[in-house]
């Protein structure tokens, strides 16, 4: 049975959480972690880049110099894609990169990435936080006792709305809820930040997660 510790507001472990052995005691499916993460990232592309094509470039209007009698190529437009200046052939457009895998593969991703950062040791669980706070330091200084640095990711369901505005100028500290959550999110960060209710919550998504990929 797979264990994970619950801190206190000190630091000190007051409980252990079983987490299920069949979610848990597996080794994490790299292949649909791959999936999820590629299908993200392809969502965050902008692809604006773009050209214009000989319709679309200014000028033009009127015919070079008549047709013959120069000793020149024929031309009909100083636009054309031959001409300096002029327009670009098949040139890239704008586009969407972004494509959608199945909701089933989508929660299986967001199981594994759990999974993964659990075995890893990378995953801290702490009580619901219920104290206010009226500044950011106040707020820096509670993830110090807790050790936390670098990109850390918290779910913290459960707590004090303040968490939302104190934490704000936190570098590197992104806060979310359970059911936004996503395997990319996950895996983006360094650490996990749960609390006991968003924890239960995101195991309530897994366990839908474990049902589909067993049938």
């Amino acid at each position: 049975m797979v264990k994970l510790a619950v801190l206190d507001h000190k630091g000190h472990e007051t409980e252990n959480i079983e987490l299920p052995d069949e979610i848990f005691g597996s080794p994490a499916n790299t292949d649909v972690l791959h999936q999820a993460v590629v299908m993200y990232q392809a969502s965050l592309r902008q692809g604006n880049v773009a050209t214009k094509g000989r319709g679309e470039v200014s000028g033009g209007g009127k015919k070079p110099f008549r047709q013959k009698g120069t000793g020149q190529a024929r031309a009909g437009s100083s636009r054309s894609p031959l001409w300096h200046g002029g327009g670009v052939v098949h040139g890239p457009q704008k586009r969407d990169f972004g494509y959608s895998l199945p909701k089933r593969i989508r929660r299986m991703a967001l199981r594994e990435a759990l999974k993964a950062k659990c075995q890893d040791q990378n995953v801290l669980c702490v009580h619901d936080i219920k104290e206010s706070f009226g500044k950011t330091k106040e707020f820096a200084k509670l993830l110090e006792k807790w050790g936390l640095k670098g990109r850390v990711l918290a779910v913290l369901d459960g707590s004090d709305e303040s968490i939302t505005r104190a934490s704000r100028n936190i570098p590197f500290f992104h806060l979310m809820r359970a059911q936004d959550v996503n395997a990319y999110d996950i895996l983006r960060n360094k650490k996990l930040l749960v609390t006991k209710t968003a924890l239960k919550n995101l195991l309530e998504r897994m366990k839908k997660a474990h049902m589909e990929s067993s049938e």
